[in-house]
This record gives structure tokens, sequence and C-alpha cells, in this order.
């Protein structure tokens, strides 16, 4: 395979259905507005102009489109049961302490009390401790900055999601 042919999940995305398309944008993120503007820039030449259009369409979230997004990720710590793509995520916690593991309940509790949604990390090659420190960090924040610091690491979780979807055989 040569650095200029489409990998073959890319080549599938490219062509699929829409609905088809749709579907696998909504597992790698579940807002609407950023799926459908995925979805109407097929086809991608490569896995960057797919990367470069997700970081531009999650730069343009609106908080409710945000808000839509973090619906769809659980708690850190507690992986959606299922969902293959969140517990390999948030491998990190699954070894952790039970100890950590309630540390982490209650300060998901806590920030979700003060933002109003889910405490977002990309949480892939994290340590639950890094988790925990990074929650710690951001419960300080104000609503402006968190919202900024979430369409980040959101932006860090597509991309991860999206390279997946290019590269499945």
């Amino acid at each position: 395979m040569t650095s200029t042919s489409t990998p073959p999940g890319l080549a599938r995305f490219n062509t699929s259905q829409e609905g088809d398309a749709l579907a696998a944008l909504h597992e790698a993120c579940s807002s609407t507005v950023w799926a459908r503007r995925l979805l109407a820039a097929r086809p991608y030449a490569g896995p960057e102009d797919l990367y470069a259009a997700s970081d531009a369409a999650t730069a343009e979230l609106t908080a409710k489109d945000l808000q839509e997004a973090m619906a769809g990720h659980p708690p850190i710590g507690r992986p959606k049961p299922g969902d293959p793509a969140s517990a390999r995520e948030q491998r990190g916690m699954a070894g952790a302490s039970e100890q950590l593991k309630a540390e982490m309940l209650e300060l998901n509790l806590a920030y979700q009390e003060k933002f109003g949604h889910v405490f977002l990390i990309c949480a892939t090659g994290r340590t639950g401790e890094q988790m925990r420190d990074a929650v710690k960090e951001r419960i300080g924040n104000s609503p402006e900055q968190e919202r900024e610091i979430v369409r980040t690491e959101l932006g860090k979780i597509n991309r991860i999601r999206l390279a997946r979807l290019v590269e499945e055989d």
C-alpha cells in the first residue's frame, strides 16, 4: 500500500450510504451539527482532510452543540456497558483502586453539579490518577474556560475515533 492510497475505512466512509455514514459519525461524536458538517464535505482525499474538517466543525460548535456532544460521553470511571470505545478510552481507570474510583465518582458529581455536564477529557493513554488530577484542577475554572477546554478535549477524542474509523479494514 502506498502513502497515496486511501485507507480502506476512509474509502468505505466516502462511498457509504448517507444513513450509514451518519451512524458511523454519531459513534465518534453525538453532535448532530458536527456529523452533518463532516457528512456534507465527503468525499475526503485522505485522513488529514477528514481530521481537519472535524477540527473545523468542532471549533464552530455552539454551547448547545457541545452539550449534545458531551451527552454521548459517560462519566470517567463508568464506561457505557457494551461500548467498546469508551471502555478502551478509559482503560486507565480499569485497574484503579476502589478508593480512586470512589474519589472519581465524587469529583465527577461535583464537576457535573458545577458545569451541568460530564467531565470530558481525552482519557486515551491517561492513568486514573492523571484524570483525577485533571478534574481537580479544572473544577476551579469558569464555565467559559471550561467550555473551551471541553472543546479541545472533544476535538482530540473525535480525531482518535475518526482514526479508528479510517483505519478499519
